[in-house]
């Protein structure tokens, strides 16, 4: 009889090979998502492989869209957005959404947007500087778009962690 733990992995292994992954890729990508500053060949000796080999592996996850960026991360509070919110927006019909999340990505202090089952339509992240800040974006921006009907906010008081998905290899 197969156990929970066997049938998650049996699945998991599957899912990877669709996506063209192996255990190599997933020991690779397991790595990097814990510091992205880490020398290809100090990947290489962990994984037992090249430093040529994580270099063309790397480069066909970037293609495959597996690894999505790179770049810093910027804490926010550092460069004066000390307020972080989460807003949960009403739409008057769902067929407004590709209209809404086009006007609401031309306003630079959403951070992210999301297309929501439950009560809220979109889910949003927003940074500003202070709440002063924050009630111009909502009440001079994000309000005014046609198509939202109203919104709920959500003042983050402090983000105990933040991670990346885990990486099973």
């Amino acid at each position: 009889m197969l156990t929970f733990a066997v049938l998650y992995q049996l699945h998991f292994h599957i899912m990877t090979l669709r996506n063209n992954l192996d255990q190599i890729d997933l020991h690779i990508l397991d790595i990097i998502t814990k510091n992205a500053r880490i020398p290809f060949k100090d990947v290489a000796a962990e994984v037992g492989v090249s430093r040529a080999a994580v270099h063309q592996r790397v480069n066909r996850m970037i293609e495959m869209n597996v690894i999505t960026g790179s770049g810093y991360h910027i804490d926010p509070k550092k460069v004066d957005y000390k307020t972080c919110t989460y807003v949960g927006i009403y739409l008057e019909k769902g067929g407004f959404y590709d209209d809404v999340a086009k006007m609401l990505q031309a306003i630079p202090e959403i951070v992210e947007c999301h297309y929501t089952t439950g009560a809220y339509a979109i889910w949003l992240k927003v940074y500003a500087r202070d709440n002063e800040h924050l009630k111009e974006i909502l009440s001079d921006k994000v309000q005014k778009i046609s198509g939202i009907s109203s919104t709920e906010t959500f003042i983050s008081l402090e983000e105990s962690f933040k991670r990346q998905v885990p990486i099973n290899h």
